[in-house]
C-alpha cells in the first residue's frame, strides 16, 4: 500500500513539473509580440514638399467711385459673377445732371457770342474795304471774334467734363470676375476714397507662398544659374485644399522673387492654376505641393523612426528576430509621410514599422509579419 502511495506522489510531482514548464513556455510564446516589418528596397521615390499658400485672383481690381454722392442703387450681390462692363452701382446724379445742363447752356451762350462776333467782323470787313473804317477798328472786331471762339471752346470743354462726371455716376466693372464684399449699402455717401468692392478675375488663380534662402540657393545651384532659369525648369505643382483634398488641375510656377524679404529671409513665389469652374476664390488657403524625384532611393515611413537628441533611429530586425536600434540619416526632402534614407540602412534590411515609440524596445525579440 505504501509503495502505491509513493508511486502516485512521484507521478503527481512529475506532472506538476511538466505542467509548469508548459505554462512557462506558453507564457514566453505569448509575450513575443507580432509586429509588422518591411523590407527596405531601392526605388524611384517622389516626395512632395508642402508650402502654405494664400490664393488670389489673377487680377483683383478695387472698385472705387470717381464721383462724390449718395449711393442710390446696388445692382449686384456678393459672390456674384459679373462680366466686363456690367453695371455694379449707381450714384445720385441730380447734381451731376444739373452741372451738365448748366454746361450746355454755357455752350449755347458762347455759340451765340461767336455768331454775333462773326457778323460784326464780316460787316467791319466790308466797311474796311470801302474805306469807311480804319484797320484798327476792323482788327478789334476780329479780336472779339477770336475771344468768343475761345470762350466757346472753353464751354465745350466744360460740357465734356460735366458729361464725363455724369457718366461716373454709373459704376461698371472693368473686368469679368467675382464680386467681393459690399460694405456700403444704398443711401451711403461715397467718394473716390471709398472702396465699394473688389472684383476678382478668377479665371486663373494665383497661389502665393514663400521659400527659404537655402531653398532658393538650391534651386539656383548656389547661384550658378539665374532665378528665371530655375523657375522654368521646375515641374508642375499641385494644390492641396484646406480640407486635405488635391485640386484636380495642376499649376505652374510663374514667378520667383529674386529679392529676399529682410524681415523673414524668404523669397516670394507665385503659382498659377486654371479655375474654369470658379471653385477657387480669393482668400482661400491651402498648400502648394512641389514634387522631387529621387532615383534608387531607400524609402521608409516616418512612423518607423524615432528621435533622440536630434538624431533619427529605426529598429532593424536581426538574427533570431531580435531588433536593435540603428541610427540613420535622411534627406531634407519630406512629404510628412516618408523619409528617404541616405545612410544607416541597406537594401534588404527589415525595419519594424509598427509600435515604434510605443511598445518596441531595443534588444527585444519579435514575431515579424510582413
Amino acid at each position: 500500500m505504501k509503495t502505491n502511495i509513493l508511486y502516485v506522489g512521484t507521478a503527481l510531482a512529475i506532472f506538476a513539473m511538466v505542467s509548469t514548464g508548459c505554462k512557462k513556455e506558453q507564457q514566453q510564446t505569448q509575450q513575443i509580440p507580432e509586429l509588422a516589418v518591411m523590407t527596405v528596397t531601392s526605388s524611384d521615390a517622389t516626395l512632395n514638399t508642402a508650402y502654405p499658400c494664400t490664393l488670389q485672383g489673377e487680377n483683383d481690381v478695387e472698385i472705387r467711385p470717381q464721383a462724390t454722392g449718395f449711393l442710390t442703387k446696388v445692382y449686384v450681390k456678393e459672390g456674384q459673377h459679373v462680366s466686363q462692363g456690367q453695371v455694379l452701382f449707381e450714384i445720385d446724379k441730380v447734381q451731376l445732371q444739373a452741372a451738365v445742363d448748366q454746361a450746355k447752356a454755357a455752350v449755347a451762350v458762347a455759340q451765340a457770342n461767336v455768331n454775333t462776333a462773326q457778323t460784326n467782323a464780316n460787316n467791319n470787313k466790308l466797311l474796311l474795304d470801302k474805306g469807311i473804317i480804319g484797320a484798327p477798328a476792323y482788327q478789334t472786331s476780329v479780336d472779339a471774334l477770336n475771344s468768343a471762339k475761345a470762350q466757346l471752346n472753353q464751354s465745350n470743354a466744360n460740357l465734356i467734363s460735366a458729361q464725363k462726371a455724369l457718366s461716373y455716376s454709373i459704376v461698371k466693372s472693368p473686368v469679368a470676375g467675382m464680386v467681393g464684399t459690399i460694405d456700403n449699402k444704398e443711401g451711403t455717401l461715397v467718394s473716390p476714397s471709398t472702396l465699394l468692392t473688389v472684383i476678382s478675375n478668377n479665371t486663373k488663380m494665383e497661389a502665393l507662398f514663400s521659400i527659404t534662402e537655402k531653398e532658393l540657393l538650391a534651386l539656383t545651384d548656389g547661384g550658378k544659374r539665374s532665378v528665371e532659369a530655375a523657375r522654368s525648369s521646375m515641374p508642375q505643382v499641385q494644390l492641396q485644399l484646406a480640407d486635405g483634398s488635391i485640386y484636380e488641375y495642376p499649376g505652374t510656377i510663374i514667378s520667383i522673387s529674386g529679392v529676399l524679404d529682410q524681415s523673414t529671409g524668404s523669397a516670394s513665389v507665385r503659382a498659377s492654376f486654371p479655375n474654369p469652374e470658379g471653385m477657387l476664390r480669393s482668400g482661400n488657403t491651402g498648400q502648394i505641393l512641389i514634387p522631387t524625384v529621387s532615383d534608387g532611393a531607400l524609402q521608409i515611413p516616418q512612423s518607423a523612426t524615432f528621435e533622440i537628441q536630434d538624431m533619427k533611429f529605426c529598429y532593424v530586425v536581426g538574427d533570431s528576430a531580435k531588433v536593435h536600434s540603428t541610427p540613420i540619416t535622411v534627406s531634407d526632402l519630406s512629404d510628412g509621410k516618408s523619409y528617404i534614407v541616405t545612410s544607416g540602412l541597406k537594401e534588404g534590411d527589415k525595419v519594424v514599422i509598427e509600435g515604434v515609440g510605443i511598445s518596441v524596445q531595443d534588444g527585444m525579440v519579435i514575431k515579424p509579419k510582413n
